[in-house]
């Protein structure tokens, strides 16, 4: 591993920067270099471990490569800090995916309590909770919030809370198209804000209530906080989390359109199933923050 480890740093550098400059600059040492000890370990290895594009990205091989790296990494890390001086101990970087609610909501919490505690540095990836598990298992993260209770292999997990989101309009909108209450003609009729295409809040919602198969006019528009402000501008309805839109019901700026009818979304923490100080740190902390702003 002694041999290695120029060749597996530079590997797992190259992934994370998207390219051979970025990871040379990381790294102090050219290009060329970089390109080489990656060649050298593919060499070894026997297997291509990432394209060569822009950005980069990891080969199959190179997936399961990095997913068996980034624990060892960790681990490296903390046996480190146990004999060097604090001082000197340089702060462990931790990859985290996230989806854009919890981000925007009770996650940062948790990461500006760890900071404070531990000194860690982070790198959040943010995708939809339902995707957000592919990160894990192409080995790009160490832990992830998902919506996904089936874990990872080499994975564990544990449960977050679940996060509520309710149907909201601005009070002209809400007036125009459901006067009648969220029928299925005025679904389908009625403009609709959804995040991305990955995005099936809105779909699930709209399924819940209504077996109707409707077809409404979408504005996507990839913001969680946007999502307020659009429906107050009277873009569309959409749905929203609890936390999010209290400020702007209170200012009476967008207004519930079905106070009985809302959709909880379940949150679980899913990790690399190694014994790390760090992963336990990382997991209590969220856990911590979550259990403040989820619901049980």
């Amino acid at each position: 591993m002694d041999l290695l480890h120029p060749q597996l740093a530079a590997f797992a550098v190259v992934l994370e920067e998207g390219s051979f400059d970025a990871a040379a600059r990381r790294l102090s040492v050219t290009p060329s270099a970089v390109s080489q000890r990656i060649k050298a370990l593919e060499d070894r290895l026997g297997q291509v471990l990432v394209v060569r594009q822009t950005p980069c990205r990891a080969t199959p091989a190179g997936e399961r490569l990095l997913r068996r790296l980034r624990p060892m990494q960790a681990l490296e890390a903390e046996a480190l800090a146990d004999f060097l001086p604090t001082s000197e101990a340089a702060p462990r970087a931790v990859t985290i995916a996230v989806n854009d609610d919890s981000l925007q909501t009770w996650f940062l919490g948790g990461l500006a309590t760890l900071h404070r505690r531990y000194g860690y540095l982070f790198d959040v990836r943010v995708d939809d909770q339902d995707h957000t598990q592919e990160m894990l298992r192409d080995g790009s993260v160490l832990g992830a919030v998902t919506g996904q209770a089936r874990p990872v292999q080499g994975c564990n997990v544990y449960t977050l809370g679940a996060m509520r989101y309710y149907p909201i309009a601005s009070p002209a909108f809400a007036d125009r198209h459901f006067a009648q209450g969220l029928q299925a003609e005025a679904l389908n009729r009625a403009p609709l804000i959804v995040f991305n295409r990955k995005d099936e809040l809105q779909w699930r919602f709209i399924r819940q209530i209504t077996r109707a198969r409707v077809s409404p006019p979408v504005h996507y528009l990839p913001t969680s906080t946007g999502f307020v402000d659009a429906a107050a501008f009277e873009l569309g309805w959409c749905l929203a989390p609890e936390t999010l839109i209290a400020p702007a019901v209170k200012a009476k700026r967008v207004v519930v359109l079905d106070g009985k009818h809302w959709l909880d979304v379940p949150l679980y923490w899913q990790f690399a199933a190694v014994r790390s100080e760090t992963l336990e740190n990382v997991g209590h902390a969220l856990r911590e923050a979550a259990g403040v702003a989820l619901r049980t």
